[in-house]
């Protein structure tokens, strides 16, 4: 009988991401403690924020010639099984390599 590795959320989504994205930079920041306060958190069970917030930083060649609507549809897209399953928010900055080349000089 195989065993389940189980992982946190924030693992999934940078193995997802990761791996469909092909990215050159990819940051994953839980800040789900930031909204420990809100009534959704409150209503949920024990009320603790557990992985449910997260701020996304991707760049990756994927997303070149697509406006920033497409890039964030393609990372909901992505991780509609985690937005299925706990996630509740989710901040995305998407570019593309030369983008952000031009933002580091």
């Amino acid at each position: 009988m195989a065993t389940r590795t189980l992982c946190s959320r924030a693992n999934r989504i940078q193995t997802q991401l990761q791996t469909a994205l092909q990215a050159t930079v990819l940051e994953v920041e839980d800040v789900s403690y930031q909204h420990a306060g809100h009534a959704a958190v409150r209503a949920m069970e024990g009320g603790v924020a557990n992985e449910t917030h997260f701020n996304v930083k991707i760049v990756s060649p994927k997303f070149e010639g697509l406006n920033l609507v497409r890039r964030h549809r393609m990372v909901y897209e992505l991780l509609s099984g985690e937005l299925q399953s706990g996630l509740h928010a989710l901040s995305i900055t998407a570019k593309t390599p030369a983008e952000a080349a031009n933002c580091a000089t």
